[in-house]
């Protein structure tokens, strides 16, 4: 061993690091020195593993070894501990096999070409602060795309403090107050509830305070709480329909049920007029935009009848066998009396049709990132919804190839559907990118 970087990473930043080099204690074979850089003379004043193995047991103790190629890593460390007459036992996970699990068919998962694959900027390569810094880039990706949280639920399962927090406020103090997505765990790592919140902390706190009878049961069943941060509440709405879906959370029963119920249709009626209206979703019927409930399709259909001036009568919202109340108003061309042309008429109901689907269409829906220098990208491609990643503002994303290398995939349904196409309805700041793939 000639140098070691730890960092000690939370599962969102890097809490703790001990980089150093280590003198061998013999010459440095050539092939080494032209890999890394580091030759004799460097190490010379350097400290021996013995002086540094107080520090690389403090540090990781309690902890989950997280290494590329672990194995070769972890039988290293107990090579020098043994040699100390110290037995050094750690869980461990390997970067290379979780890659493979979770990003599948990539020509190479040598750490080199796997972060540039995936646009993880790195320096220092065969530098033990430069690999092991990648690492954690990595890994924080692989974290996102474990949907189904089997590396968070093996790790509270390994933790014994989580399972001794004598109070609730413990654990609410460790939390923070950004957006994103909780897990509520019990002793043995199982999740019982998924959520999410614009402000975590807030949130946790109100099921720890609540005394309806599914809080009740959480601060009963809880051990722990872990979360992912999004930044995006878009993200956020996603992740939690997915991963309830797939988790299947005994105390999130009615999640895992379709969320929405009534949909906006159109038709053309005998006089060429297209029609609007809201009617409750049946069997296989595609909508052009979805509502949680009748009244919100309502409250849809006045706002966009007011501001592109449409007729009441053939937006299904004023039943009449003459004029609509709009066309005494002044505020309806007449469409309704065949006073307007149809053809004037529908280009403007034609937009709105297509300013609220994504049928067809190849687009980047960019939102807020977990830190400042980083923003949210949601793929739609051909009109399906493929899944979400981050990217550095440094890090330009014009083409769905670009994208994929980075994306965590999700499943494309009605639910996701509904939570794309309402948040683009009230976020009118949301970013859109048309892609020319």
């Amino acid at each position: 061993m000639t140098e070691i970087a730890i960092y000690k990473f939370d599962g969102h930043t890097i809490i703790d690091q001990f980089i150093s080099l280590v003198n061998p204690e013999r010459e440095i074979q050539p092939f080494v020195v032209n890999l890394t850089g580091i030759n004799s003379k460097m190490l010379r004043s350097a400290p021996k593993f013995y002086e540094v193995a107080k520090r690389i047991v403090e540090i990781t103790e309690g902890c989950i070894l997280v290494a590329h190629n672990a194995q070769f890593d972890y039988r290293i460390l107990k090579t020098e501990f043994r040699r100390l007459g110290f037995d050094f036992e750690r869980e461990n996970l390997c970067t290379v096999e979780l890659s493979k699990k979770l990003i599948p068919d990539l020509p190479s998962y040598s750490l080199g070409k796997l972060v540039r694959s995936l646009g993880i900027p790195v320096s220092d390569r065969h530098r033990a602060a430069g690999d092991a810094t990648a690492t954690v880039k990595l890994f924080k990706m692989l974290l996102e795309k474990d949907v189904e949280k089997t590396i968070i639920k093996a790790a509270v399962r390994l933790d014994p403090k989580h399972q001794m927090e004598p109070k609730l406020t413990d654990i609410i103090s460790k939390l923070p107050a950004v957006t994103g997505v909780y897990y509520i765990h019990t002793a043995d790592g199982e999740i019982v509830y998924i959520g999410k919140s614009k402000n975590i902390k807030s949130r946790i706190n109100q099921h720890f305070t609540g005394q309806t009878p599914k809080s009740k049961k959480i601060q009963l069943e809880v051990a722990t709480v872990t979360y992912d941060e999004t930044g995006s509440e878009l993200v956020a709405l996603l992740k939690e329909s997915e991963e309830i879906k797939r988790n299947k959370p005994k105390l999130n029963r009615a999640l895992r049920r379709t969320v929405f119920t009534h949909g906006l249709f159109s038709f053309k009626d005998t006089e060429g007029y297209v029609n609007l209206k809201i009617d409750k979703i049946k069997g296989k019927q595609k909508p052009i935009t979805t509502f949680s409930n009748h009244e919100s399709g309502k409250s849809f259909l006045n706002k966009i009848i007011e501001k592109k001036q449409l007729c009441q009568k053939l937006c299904g919202l004023y039943k009449t066998n003459n004029s609509c109340f709009g066309y005494d108003i002044k505020t309806c061309a007449g469409a309704c009396v065949s006073e307007e042309p149809a053809e004037d008429y529908n280009k403007r109901v034609l937009s709105i049709i297509e300013s609220h689907t994504f049928k067809n269409q190849n687009m980047i829906l960019i939102d807020y990132g977990r830190d400042v220098d980083e923003r949210s990208a949601i793929l739609i491609e051909n009109g399906v919804f493929r899944g979400y990643a981050y990217f550095n503002l440094n890090f330009q994303i014009h083409t769905t190839a670009v994208l994929k290398s980075i994306i965590t995939p999700m499943e494309h349904n009605k639910d996701a559907q509904h939570i794309i196409q309402s948040f683009m309805r009230r976020h009118k700041r949301l970013k859109i990118i048309k892609l020319q793939d």
